[in-house]
C-alpha cells in the first residue's frame, strides 16, 4: 500500500480511491494495515469527512477473507453496519469456532458467530462460552433440523440461495372460513418476516382456522382476487423449516438481514409455538422433533409470477383440528 496516495485519498475524503485501497491490501494480504485503515475511516468523521461505507466494507473483508484474529476483532456492535450481512455471518463463512474464540471479544456478536458456525454444521454443545446466550438455542442440530440455506459472501458482492421448491399440484380451495383470533403461533409466523415489514417494502398476512391447511389458505385476504384453487405441495417439517428458516434470515428487499442464526431461531420458535412448546426455551429438542413431526405442512403458491421475496406455508394441528396459513411478500 501507498502510504502517500492513502493519506491522499483520507484527506480528500475519497470513497472510490480508499475502496482501491481496500482491495489492494486483500489482494497483498496486508491485514494490518487494512485493520488500521478501518480504524481511520471509522474515525473519519472527527475530520468532516464520513467514510462509513468505507470502515464497513474494511470490517467486511476483514471478517471474510482476514485470519481469524482480524476477523474476531471486528465482531463487535456496529461494525460493518453497511455490509452484505451481519459480520458473525461472514465471519462464519470461513473461521471455525476453534479459530475465532480465542480472540472474540465477550457479547452479543462473538455468540451470534457461534450459533452461525452451528449453522455450518459445528457441534459446540461441549463449549463453555464466555458471553450472553443471546439467541438461547442448542449448540448442534437436531437431527430433524433442515439443512437451513446459507449466504454466500464474497469480496464484493453476496449470494443468498433459497431452498428448494418441490412440485407442486393445483387444488380447489373451500368456502374461506372465519379467521380465529391470533394465537402464539399465529404471532410467531407474522413474525419471521418481520424484517421485510419494518425494513422494508413487505407485505405479511396470516390467518389461524379451525379446519384444515386448505381453508387456512382459502381465508387469507387476497386484495386483487377471490382465491379459489392454488397450488400445494405437502412437505416434511425439514422443509417447511428450511423456508421459515431462510425468510427469517433474509432482510428482504431493503431491511438489514440477520442472518442465518437469526433464521434458526424464528423457525424454531414458529415450530414451538405451533406444538405448543413455549413454555419452556429452549425446548427439548427431542420432543419438539416429535411434535412437528406430528403437523401437516404445505408449501402454497397462486400461480403468479414469482418476483421478489416469497414465503408461502399452511401448517396444520389435525388433533386439535386447527390451521395457520402464512403468506410474506417483499418486492423492490
Amino acid at each position: 500500500m501507498d502510504p502517500g496516495a492513502l493519506e491522499e485519498a483520507l484527506r480528500a475524503g475519497d470513497v472510490d480511491e480508499l475502496i482501491r485501497i481496500v482491495d489492494a491490501c486483500c489482494s497483498t494480504r496486508d491485514w494490518d494495515s487494512l485493520a488500521s485503515l478501518r480504524v481511520r475511516c471509522d474515525r473519519a468523521h472527527e475530520t468532516g469527512h464520513q467514510l462509513w461505507p468505507v470502515s464497513s466494507h474494511a470490517a467486511y473483508r476483514l471478517a471474510l477473507e482476514a485470519p481469524a484474529h482480524y476477523a474476531a476483532a471486528v465482531l463487535v456492535e456496529e461494525a460493518g453496519r453497511f455490509a452484505p450481512g451481519p459480520l458473525p455471518e461472514v465471519a462464519a463463512q470461513h473461521h471455525t469456532w476453534a479459530e475465532l474464540a480465542p480472540h472474540v471479544v465477550p457479547g452479543a456478536p462473538g455468540m451470534l458467530a457461534a450459533h452461525e458456525r452451528v449453522i455450518r454444521g459445528e457441534d459446540l454443545s461441549d463449549v463453555v462460552f464466555d458471553g450472553p446466550p443471546v439467541l438461547d438455542l442448542p449448540m448442534r442440530l437436531a437431527s430433524w433440523e433442515p439443512r437451513y440455506a446459507l449466504a454466500e459472501y464474497h469480496d464484493h458482492e453476496a449470494d443468498f440461495p433459497t431452498p428448494p421448491f418441490p412440485p407442486m399440484s393445483p387444488v380447489e380451495l373451500p368456502p374461506a372460513p372465519t379467521p380465529e383470533p391470533f394465537d402464539d403461533a399465529a404471532v410467531a409466523l407474522r413474525d419471521i418476516a418481520r424484517v421485510w415489514t419494518d425494513g422494508s417494502n413487505g407485505r405479511v398476512e396470516v390467518v389461524a382456522v379451525t379446519g384444515d391447511v386448505l381453508g387456512a389458505i382459502a381465508a387469507l385476504e387476497h386484495p386483487d382476487t377471490n382465491l379459489a384453487a392454488a397450488n400445494i405441495a405437502r412437505v416434511g417439517p425439514a422443509e417447511a423449516l428450511a423456508h421459515l428458516g431462510w425468510a427469517g434470515a433474509s432482510g428482504g428487499a431493503f431491511g438489514r438481514r440477520p442472518g442465518a442464526a437469526a433464521g434458526r431461531f424464528a423457525a424454531l420458535w414458529a415450530a414451538a409455538a405451533l406444538t405448543g412448546l413455549l413454555d419452556v426455551w429452549p425446548p427439548d429438542p427431542v420432543r419438539l422433533g416429535t411434535a412437528v413431526a406430528e403437523l401437516h405442512w404445505v408449501l402454497w403458491n397462486a400461480d403468479e409470477p414469482t418476483t421478489g421475496w416469497r414465503v408461502r406455508l399452511a401448517v396444520e394441528d389435525a388433533v386439535r383440528g386447527r390451521s395457520w396459513a402464512l403468506n410474506a411478500h417483499d418486492t423492490r
